[in-house]
């Protein structure tokens, strides 16, 4: 496998200055966004399939070991607070359990009779995505999860570093992360774990402006549970009804600390009106905007 590949140039590495050390580590992690570039191709059409099948109720499901599923989950977790994704869609299947978020388990990634049984247990359906993440492409609790996730009809995307590997191979949606050999031969926490998290973070975010979670780059769907972030969307209401700081915060209170509600209410619709147009819209705020808003 490539990514088991010991590159030459750094054999001496060791022995070098630390600052030349670091700098060559460094450079090696520019593999990591040429590869993700490379993907972009697969990496789109995984994300408009997903965004298709996911509709009013279909579960985003994190499958991975090691490395790369602590790496998934640090992608899941975020989907709640930035996007108001709904915490009942999004399930993390990681080898050993929560334990092995904090802690290396890595001969729970062998078992591919776990990764089965955790995924029929979850009653997979057409509806749901399973991402699934694996550097090597060979992990066998991730494939077993990825194949029962796939019979039972679910989309399966699945991210991988090595050309040719099996869990991309089995997918329905491969997207593959040829990062090659590591500045440490076989540690693929980096320049594979590098591109992985790129990946994701391209992943989750296009795929929920997909589902009109993102307006103007705004975060129209982020959940105050701050002041920081009670701050961030009054501004995000006044930058799109173009009101004042205060008419934006006094209609967010209006509309529940909705911010796409407050928005319409200050288009100048009322709040029966606004409640229907966003929700015959799936919550697409441009398409829930009227043509001519009062500001």
């Amino acid at each position: 496998m490539d990514t088991e590949g010991r590159l030459e140039r750094y054999r001496d590495a060791d022995r070098w200055p630390t600052g030349e050390s670091l700098a060559a580590m460094l450079d090696s992690q520019q593999a990591a966004f040429v590869a993700v570039r490379n993907a972009l191709p697969d990496l789109s059409r995984a994300i408009r399939t997903a965004a298709d099948r996911l509709g009013e109720t279909g579960r985003l499901i994190y499958v991975g070991a090691g490395a790369s599923g602590r790496l998934a989950v640090q992608d899941g977790v975020e989907l709640w607070p930035t996007f108001s994704w709904p915490q009942e869609r999004l399930v993390y299947l990681l080898a050993g359990g929560e334990a092995a978020l904090v802690r290396s388990l890595e001969g729970v990634e062998d078992d591919a009779a776990a990764g089965e049984h955790a995924m029929v247990g979850l009653g997979p359906a057409r509806a749901d995505v399973v991402v699934a993440l694996a550097a090597s492409g060979t992990t066998a609790f991730t494939r077993a999860a990825q194949a029962a996730a796939r019979r039972a009809g679910a989309l399966t995307v699945a991210l991988a570093n090595n050309p040719g590997a099996p869990l991309l191979t089995e997918a329905e949606a491969p997207v593959l992360l040829h990062t090659g050999g590591e500045f440490l031969a076989g540690s693929t926490r980096m320049t594979a774990g590098t591109a992985q998290k790129i990946a994701l973070n391209l992943f989750s975010t296009q795929l929920m402006m997909e589902l009109g979670r993102i307006h103007q780059g705004l975060m129209v769907d982020v959940v105050a549970s701050n002041a920081k972030l009670v701050e961030r969307s009054h501004r995000i209401v006044q930058s799109l009804a173009g009101v004042t700081l205060a008419e934006a915060a006094a209609a967010w209170e209006r509309a529940g600390r909705n911010i796409k509600l407050a928005v319409l209410l200050l288009d100048g619709l009322n709040p029966e009106t606004a409640s229907a147009r966003l929700l015959e819209a799936g919550g697409d705020l441009r398409r829930a905007r009227p043509a001519t808003p009062r500001h």
